[in-house]
C-alpha cells in the first residue's frame, strides 16, 4: 500500500482512495476480493499510512462494493460494520444456467468468456445494466464504478440502442441516489477511451451529475494514469 501512496505523491495528487473489493456470497474458484481478515489489515496499515504520510497526501480507505441481486441484505450488513471513507459499487459476477459458479463479467478467464458467448454476450450485457440498475436502488455508495466495462473482454461487443436506453435510467438513478459517477482512466489501455465513453460521460454531464476520477490502478505505476485527459472529457473541467 505504501508504494501506491508514494506513486499517488511522485505524480503530484492531493489525494489518493483505496477501493479494495468486496465481494460477497460469490462461488468461484479463485478469489479476487479481500476477506473480512484481510480488511483487518488493510485498515491497520491504511490508518498507519494516513498518519506518515499526514500533510503531504490524504488517504482514504474505501470499498469497491461487488453487487449480488441474491444477497442485498447481506452486502447491507457488512458494510455496516466498518467505517469507510469511500464506497465504490460495482457489479462483476453473474449466473449462467448449467454452470455451477459465478462468472466474472470482466475476466479474461478463456473458460470465462467461452461461456459468456455461448449464453449470449449482448444479452447478458442488458442483464448486466439491468441489475447495476437494481444495484443503485439497493446499495448506499458514493460512487458507481466503470459503468459501461461490463464484458470488456469480449471482442466485437458494441453497446446496442436499447443499452443506452438503460444506461439513460441508471444515471438517474445515480442522481438520485447521490451518488457520483465514476470516470474511470484505465479504460484508455483497454479501448483507448474512458469507462464509461465520452457519449454516457456528456449524457450524464447534462443530467448534472458529479464525477470522481479513478485510475483502477492494480499496481503503483498505474496511479494516476491518463488523468491528464480528464478535463478534455467535460465542458467544465
Amino acid at each position: 500500500m505504501e508504494q501506491y501512496v508514494q506513486a499517488g505523491v511522485a505524480a503530484g495528487l492531493e489525494r489518493i482512495v483505496f477501493l479494495e473489493h468486496l465481494e460477497t456470497g460469490i462461488n468461484t474458484a479463485f478469489r479476487s476480493w479481500l476477506t473480512d481478515a484481510d480488511f483487518d489489515v488493510f485498515f491497520a496499515e491504511g490508518n498507519r499510512l494516513k498518519k506518515r504520510y499526514e500533510g503531504r497526501i490524504e488517504i482514504g480507505l474505501g470499498a469497491e462494493v461487488g453487487y449480488n441481486p441474491d444477497c442485498p441484505q447481506r452486502i447491507l450488513e457488512r458494510i455496516g460494520e466498518r467505517e469507510w471513507d469511500r464506497l465504490g459499487l460495482s457489479y462483476h459476477f453473474i449466473t449462467i444456467p448449467g454452470h455451477d459458479e459465478h462468472v466474472n463479467m470482466l475476466s479474461r478467464n478463456r473458460q470465462n468468456l467461452a461461456l459468456i458467448d455461448a449464453y449470449g454476450d449482448r444479452r447478458l450485457l442488458t442483464r448486466y445494466f439491468d441489475t447495476l440498475i437494481e444495484a443503485v436502488q439497493a446499495i448506499p455508495a458514493h460512487t458507481l464504478c466503470h459503468l459501461d466495462a461490463g464484458l470488456r473482454h469480449q471482442p466485437n461487443l458494441y453497446l446496442e440502442d436499447s443499452h443506452y436506453g438503460q444506461i439513460e435510467i441508471l444515471l438517474r438513478q445515480v442522481k438520485r441516489a447521490g451518488m457520483t459517477l465514476e470516470i474511470n482512466t484505465s479504460g484508455y489501455a483497454y479501448r483507448g477511451e474512458p469507462f464509461p465513453r465520452p457519449q454516457v460521460i456528456t449524457a450524464a454531464e447534462n443530467m448534472g451529475l458529479g464525477f470522481s476520477a479513478a485510475s483502477d490502478a492494480h499496481s503503483p505505476e498505474e496511479v494516476g494514469r491518463f488523468f491528464d485527459r480528464i478535463p478534455g472529457l467535460l465542458r467544465q473541467p
